[in-house]
């Protein structure tokens, strides 16, 4: 005979195992980005809004240093973007100022140079996000199918239903 349970049994046990490979994964790649990105022996800068002088080496430390970098380079271009710098280099250039087209692609370079650091920064700190989420999720379906396994066992015992006696005295 069939048990009715068996679904229910099978869904918890492949609920634990992606639960554990979930948090395994997820684990992993936080320590292979937490690694890599310590490597790179990166301090927060000491002018920081928080975690300055923290070793980059996490999610905070290193939204904190982009955070920086974005602050250094709109003070070394007076706010102008990269786009905007190119216009103006093209324009001092049509004017024959070979010294301000040179002096503005200098800090074009520098804002060059400031988006892909922050952008870098930024995708380990995505990583961090994924990778916590990622661990959740494997906690949830570890716990899903602790539960699932436990109805499967509460389904599998059979109700004995009290029955009157054949006779009466």
């Amino acid at each position: 005979m069939a048990s009715s349970s068996g679904p229910i049994r099978l869904a918890g046990i492949l609920s634990l195992i992606l639960g554990v490979v979930f948090i395994l994964a997820g684990g992993t790649t936080w320590a292979l980005v937490q690694s890599e990105l310590s490597e790179q022996r990166i301090t927060v800068s000491d002018d920081a809004p928080f975690l300055a002088g923290d070793h980059v080496n996490g999610p905070f430390s290193a939204y904190a240093e982009a955070e920086v970098i974005d602050m250094h380079a709109k003070d070394a271009t007076e706010g102008r973007t990269y786009a905007e710098l190119g216009g103006l280099v093209r324009q001092a250039q049509a004017d024959g100022d070979e010294e301000l087209a040179a002096e503005l692609q200098a800090q074009r370079t520098t804002v060059m140079n400031g988006s892909f650091l922050r952008a870098s920064l930024f995708t380990s700190v995505v990583a961090f996000g994924v990778s916590a989420l990622v661990i959740g999720l494997g906690v949830i379906l570890v716990l899903q199918g602790l539960a699932f396994n436990r109805l499967a066992k509460a389904a599998a015992v059979p109700v004995v239903a009290e029955r009157e006696p054949a006779y009466r005295d």
